[in-house]
């Protein structure tokens, strides 16, 4: 699934190309696609025909643009497959296009692809035009560790408070936002702690080099257009990221560790996978009882 610097990519690849510009016509093709706009694929398409796309803004992995006058917001997910490309009027439909806005420029579409329907698009509430307001739907999504309003502190207290461990905290979306399995494993690898590290006995500064490490790796990853393993993952021009080639363990299983050259291991994980260093990155030792 695409993880915070994936769909950063396309935020970013939307106020370029979409902010700003007037809707023609919304085209539903597969009413799956719409799920989430409880009126049906109807009253998507009327609620868009007509409307003007406000600045692109992300919180976690969702994206939205706002639609001044209406006081409504396009709201998407990427989900497993999900893409948002902008194409000529010209280019052939992709197999898997699901949504196609028209524009009254006559410039080029905005069309949402995606193979296996887990993503989607709805016309939901949000505060006219406030850049810093929030779709009722995404309330409860916390901020991302990009945000310049993420509050660190908060979050230490809340990992200290919470009974669980660290991996499962970095993918808790209503503690900490567009962190996916991917950056989790290249945050706990860089910051040496093991994945099943219980919250309550990380100190201040072990969270705080964590959170800079969670940065750094996105960060690294946003400037080279993110992590494609396949041609899911894609800018709005349809073009592949590259930080695949410089990931530390994710997806490394069997290869030597950069620092120790003791070989990456693969674990199941909550139907996921766990990659890491045994030597780095060691088993928490089991607390004391009593």
């Amino acid at each position: 699934m695409p993880e915070l610097p994936e769909v950063e990519v396309v935020r970013r690849g939307l106020a370029r190309w979409v902010s700003g510009r007037t809707v023609a016509r919304a085209q539903v093709l597969h009413p799956r696609a719409v799920r989430r706009h409880g009126a049906g694929p109807g009253d998507f398409a009327d609620r868009l025909a007509g409307a003007t796309l406000g600045e692109a803004h992300r919180r976690g992995k969702y994206l939205w643009l706002p639609m001044p006058g209406t006081g409504c917001a396009l709201i998407g997910h990427l989900g497993m497959s999900g893409q948002l490309l902008v194409q000529d009027p010209a280019t052939d439909d992709e197999v898997h296009l699901r949504v196609r806005l028209s524009f009254t420029d006559g410039g080029r579409e905005l069309r949402f692809v995606d193979q296996r329907t887990f993503g989607g698009l709805a016309v939901e509430p949000a505060e006219d035009g406030d850049p810093e307001s929030t779709p009722c739907s995404l309330a409860h999504i916390a901020r991302d560790p990009l945000d310049p309003r993420f509050d660190d502190e908060a979050f230490y207290a809340a990992l200290r408070a919470r009974r669980t461990t660290v991996k499962r905290a970095l993918l808790d979306q209503t503690l900490i936002s567009g962190v996916g399995n991917i950056y989790a494993d290249e945050a706990l690898w860089r910051s040496k702690l093991h994945y099943e590290r219980p919250t309550a006995t990380l100190t201040r500064p072990l969270a705080a080099t964590l959170l800079t490490n969670a940065r750094d790796v996105m960060n690294a990853a946003l400037a080279v257009g993110g992590t494609s393993f396949d041609s899911l993952y894609v800018n709005v021009n349809g073009e592949s990221g590259y930080f695949s080639r410089s990931l530390d363990a994710y997806g490394r299983e069997g290869e030597p560790c950069y620092r120790c050259a003791t070989a990456i291991r693969r674990a199941a994980w909550m139907n996921r996978s766990s990659y890491y260093c045994p030597r780095c990155q060691r088993v928490p030792r089991p607390r004391a009882q009593g």
